[in-house]
């Protein structure tokens, strides 16, 4: 009888016999390692992708749709260490020429997709601080900084005067494991920044800081005094959503990939040392887009 498996299931059989006659595994595993893989090839097929030739990206949206359909976190665990082991076992082979998989992070980074907020909602909260009295100047400087840069917090609060070059357009910001990364800062958030600059920052300067934002006694902020600044304008902007610093980080990235933004600008634009912790937000626009399409579309 003629054998009609097509390559790719050639390919898992060949992986499949390999874990059991030179790993030794036990047969739990390896029908572990096959359902696992199996799905995979069959998203494949659905997707009409050449298996030789999948990316990152695809392997990706594999795991995002099986997260949807309710795979439990040790389950996509598995899954992500299963395709690891398929793809060095398919380049060692000579199978595929490069790993798409090479670059998966944990799967806990899909488990929960990151808030964010429409961009009414970031112009409410950037309207929000009271530009006739010198907080609000610094307040809003600060907003416009943290969404126009997608900035973390504790990078925010830590940026000096030197470190932010108004004319050009962009800031040196000091990253996770001090690494330095240059990010582009808006029209917007300069102006803001130059007249908290002109207007506001001398005012709070009582001891010649090195810090760009400053409290009214001075300092630097601290994560917990920039956060409750923040809520407090968000409850004034009317945003009933739980509001975070890194909430405005989501909506820096959420917002560039919208507008057509390429993932790997964006990855060095937030400081993420692996693409995939940037591909959630892809996944974010995606379910937009569906939840648009099926309010809209007379056949959705």
């Amino acid at each position: 009888m003629k054998d009609l498996r097509s390559p790719a299931e050639d390919a898992l059989r060949s992986f499949i016999d390999f874990l059991s006659v030179e790993k030794g595994l036990s047969r739990n595993t390896l029908l572990s390692y096959e359902r696992d893989l199996a799905k995979l090839l069959l998203f494949f097929r659905k997707e009409k992708l050449v298996w030789t030739k999948a990316g990152e990206m695809d392997l990706v949206r594999f795991i995002h749709e099986q997260s949807r359909a309710g795979l439990s976190a040790r389950s996509l665990a598995r899954l992500v260490s299963s395709m690891r082991s398929f793809y060095k076992y398919l380049v060692l082979d000579g199978m595929v020429v490069r790993d798409p998989a090479a670059g998966l992070s944990s799967p806990s980074v899909w488990f929960s997709l990151p808030k964010f907020l429409t961009i009414k909602e970031v112009e409410a909260l950037l309207a929000a601080p009271d530009d006739g009295d010198p907080r609000g100047v610094r307040d809003r400087a600060m907003l416009e900084v943290l969404y126009g840069s997608g900035l973390r917090v504790s990078e925010l609060i830590s940026l000096r005067p030197k470190d932010v070059n108004l004319d050009e357009g962009f800031l040196l910001c000091r990253g996770k494991g001090g690494k330095e990364r240059i990010v582009p800062l808006g029209r917007s958030a300069c102006r803001a920044v130059r007249r908290y600059l002109d207007e506001a920052r001398t005012l709070f300067d009582k001891a010649a800081s090195e810090f760009l934002f400053l409290t009214r006694r001075g300092g630097p902020f601290t994560r917990q005094g920039f956060w409750k600044l923040l809520k407090g304008h968000a409850l004034a902007a009317g945003i009933a959503s739980k509001i975070s610093p890194h909430v405005l980080r989501h909506s820096f990235a959420t917002h560039l990939l919208e507008r057509g933004a390429d993932l790997r600008s964006v990855q060095l634009m937030l400081g993420h040392s692996q693409i995939t912790t940037t591909q959630i937000y892809t996944h974010v626009s995606r379910e937009r887009l569906r939840r648009v399409y099926d309010q809209f579309h007379p056949r959705a």
